[in-house]
């Protein structure tokens, strides 16, 4: 009777294997919801929309961007980890959402690592600080000096509470003994917006998408947050190099299933975004809007994830900061 059962159980799960890999071959057989957790216009957003457009063109179904923006980041990823695990309904998470906010937030409806199958690690980019022409300093020495001569007077805006431009402030501000202003918005939009209209003064962003804004003269860059000045844009340097040697705050960008997607679905989506990835067209585009393509398996992602998760909870720890 055992043996009949072990026997069975076996060839119910090879049927149940065969018939995943099945499914996989044939998928996707209708539109994939693409979430992502912030507004239009932003990196998030941007990078979302170039790796979708190649899969629809690759897979022979639409990827369909659905933004669903808010809390940082967590209501559309709150919104993934909890659709049903079919392979319709990927995200593209950021630093923030799948390594910031678990330490960051008091509550949070998801978990970054339980809820999520990883798929793969799209990009690296650099943050940049800019500033609005009004503000006089023409470099970091200079803006950290009129930091200090107006304390709580400089606000800055951030694509929202969690996200990495939020954290590089608040680890600025912890190096430099500054008293700034934040000021959270719902994305990377409509935080330009408001700042190139000179309602904040300064931003840490996400190079990608203050870049068109640097490059037409309408903000000011003062220092990229990577320890090394980034490829794209070598005539930016770095705040490390001007008397903060130890700063350094790279984000990231990776696309997400949620857990329990078959594993022939997150295997077939991982290779397909891996060779869209390694394609020179894709690494121009990349390239001109100041982000470093990565791909790689699931597992590069996930031992990122594991260290990111780590270094990030010391820094909010050390930055004091904590939100309900």
């Amino acid at each position: 009777m055992t043996f009949t059962r072990t026997l069975f159980s076996a060839a119910a799960a090879a049927t149940l294997l065969l018939s995943s890999a099945v499914f996989a071959q044939a998928y996707p057989t209708k539109p994939v919801k693409v979430v992502v957790p912030f507004p239009a216009g932003g990196t998030t957003d941007i990078l979302a929309r170039h790796v979708s457009q190649k899969l629809s063109e690759r897979l022979g179904q639409q990827f369909v961007v659905d933004n669903r923006a808010g809390a940082g980041g967590n209501i559309g990823t709150e919104y993934t980890a909890k659709s049903e695990p079919d392979g319709y309904t990927i995200m593209m998470g950021t630093i923030g959402t799948h390594s910031i906010n678990i330490s960051l937030y008091n509550k949070l409806g998801y978990d970054p690592v339980k809820d999520f199958a990883p798929l793969s690690l799209i990009a690296m980019v650099a943050n940049v600080l800019v500033v609005h022409p009004s503000v006089p300093a023409k470099n970091v020495q200079e803006f950290i000096a009129l930091a200090k001569s107006q304390p709580g007077k400089l606000n800055f805006g951030t694509p929202g509470n969690g996200t990495s431009g939020h954290l590089s402030a608040e680890l600025f501000k912890t190096m430099t003994s500054t008293d700034l202003v934040h000021v959270p918005y719902r994305g990377s939009g409509p935080m330009l917006t408001d700042l190139l209209g000179g309602n904040v003064q300064f931003t840490f962003d996400n190079l990608p998408s203050a870049l068109p804004h640097i490059r037409s003269g309408a903000l000011r860059a003062l220092g990229v947050t990577t320890p090394k000045r980034w490829p794209s844009t070598p005539d930016i340097p770095t705040i490390a190099e001007q008397g903060l040697p130890d700063y350094s705050a790279t984000a990231w960008f990776a696309m997400y299933a949620p857990i329990k997607t078959p594993a022939p679905i997150v295997a077939k989506l991982n290779q397909e975004i891996d060779a869209i990835l390694k394609s020179p067209e894709m690494k121009a585009q990349f390239d001109q809007q100041g982000a470093e393509p990565v791909g790689g398996s699931p597992q590069v992602l996930a031992d990122l994830m594991k260290t990111e998760i780590e270094k990030w909870a010391k820094a909010v720890k050390a930055s004091g900061a904590r939100i309900d």
